[in-house]
């Protein structure tokens, strides 16, 4: 299969959570050929607003912390493969947008990051710059939590991904990236579909109903087997019941999976502005990186 992954963006501000999100990062580069980018940005300061004489000594210091962060990801890059190019760049601004605006600016494939920066404190609060950055990026988001096993990026699996499916539009785009990137990395992958009965009670609802909500979940399901097996991918799959977020956080327990890779939106909206509510529990909550792809993103 050809190369489709040619360009990976990290972002970093220095703290432990940019650097789990650099290590899986330069692991999927390395198995993909990518060249990386590695890109800091210093956040403006309103309360420096109008007051130069004191803007400039804060921004000097900020970037000089910056070129250090980005130097740090750089040697961790040239560590694990000498003759990876990377690119370095420190910027000013919005830190999502000019995270989002260097993607399409270099026609980046993928960003990777992680899900808290400086500021998080705990892992089921999504950082802010991550969260914007997967409402808005129209790219395919890594997203990597700091409790990622890994430790060195050597150490780094792609053995197992698994596809969370809905039959919706999102969730077949997600499938396409899942499926290509599990065949250039001979991957195997688990699909999975969700009934979810906690909005319909099981005591109310039909036997009927809820046979066709299962044999909706099969179809779907059935569409990622034959897709997967088109591209030589080994491919299982299990229709579960339970709220979506739920099934896919159990599932990727139980079967110890080394990446989830779905949709940022599923049938409940598109809205470019708003991450999907089981994406973003998702990432909140799971142990492992979540491959996020946006209905924006174009089929690899």
């Amino acid at each position: 299969m050809s190369q489709f992954i040619d360009s990976i963006l990290i972002p970093t501000d220095d703290s432990e959570g940019a650097l789990a999100g650099a290590r899986q990062a330069i692991a999927l580069a390395s198995r993909t050929g990518a060249d990386v980018h590695v890109l800091s940005v210093v956040a403006i300061r309103s309360d420096l607003d109008g007051v130069a004489e004191m803007a400039e000594p804060v921004y000097a210091s900020l970037e000089a912390e910056a070129e250090d962060a980005v130097e740090t990801v750089a040697d961790m890059v040239r560590s694990h493969e000498a003759d990876f190019e990377v690119t370095m760049t420190v910027t000013r601004g919005t830190p999502f947008q000019s995270i989002r605006e260097y993607a399409s600016r270099r026609e980046i494939d993928v960003i990777a990051m992680g899900t808290t920066g400086r500021t998080g404190l705990d892992r089921v609060l999504l950082g802010s710059v991550t969260e914007n950055v997967l409402r808005t990026a129209r790219t395919p988001v890594l997203a990597v939590p700091p409790n990622a096993d890994a430790t060195e990026s050597d150490e780094v699996a792609f053995d197992e991904f698994l596809l969370p499916t809905d039959g919706s539009d999102g969730a077949a785009i997600a499938a396409d990236w899942g499926i290509a990137l599990a065949s250039q990395l001979e991957s195997l992958v688990h699909a999975v579909y969700s009934v979810d009965t906690s909005r319909v009670s099981r005591v109310k609802a039909p036997a009927e109903l809820l046979a066709a909500l299962e044999h909706s979940g099969e179809d779907a399901i059935d569409t990622v087997r034959e897709h997967a097996r088109r591209a030589g991918v080994s491919v299982s799959g299990t229709v579960a019941t339970g709220p979506p977020a739920d099934v896919i956080l159990t599932t990727a327990s139980e079967r110890d999976v080394d990446l989830i890779v779905m949709g940022t939106h599923g049938r409940t909206g598109i809205g470019q502005w708003f991450l999907g509510s089981v994406t973003e529990n998702v990432v909140r909550q799971a142990d492992v990186p979540v491959f996020c792809v946006p209905v924006s993103a174009e089929s690899p």
